[in-house]
């Protein structure tokens, strides 16, 4: 099971908001208390789920590729689906999205 917000809250001895605005370093957080958060966020292995933030966010970071399946030797062999997904893939990180 992984590590979420509440458990690093509860162990920080926070609301689970503050542990949110110190994972998006909120102007409204001291820098001690960001510290405590950090320090337990570490101790836990704690990583945020960047899906959960997206759909906090309302946007994605994310590009999503769709291509034929490729199971035959003449799709693998073939560099057409490769470069298109560097070039993707480039172009993407850009502007500090994922694919």
């Amino acid at each position: 099971m992984s590590i979420t917000v509440k458990d690093v809250a509860k162990k920080a001895g926070v609301a689970t908001s503050t542990v949110s605005r110190v994972i998006n370093n909120h102007p409204s957080i001291s820098e001690e208390t960001k510290r405590k958060v950090r320090k337990v966020m570490d101790e836990l292995g704690y990583i945020p789920n960047l899906a959960a933030r997206n759909l906090g966010k309302k946007t994605a970071s994310a590009i999503g590729v769709v291509l034929p399946p490729l199971n035959t030797k003449e799709r693998l062999g073939n560099p057409f689906y490769l470069e298109t997904i560097e070039t993707i893939n480039e172009e993407a990180r850009k502007f500090n999205m994922s694919v």
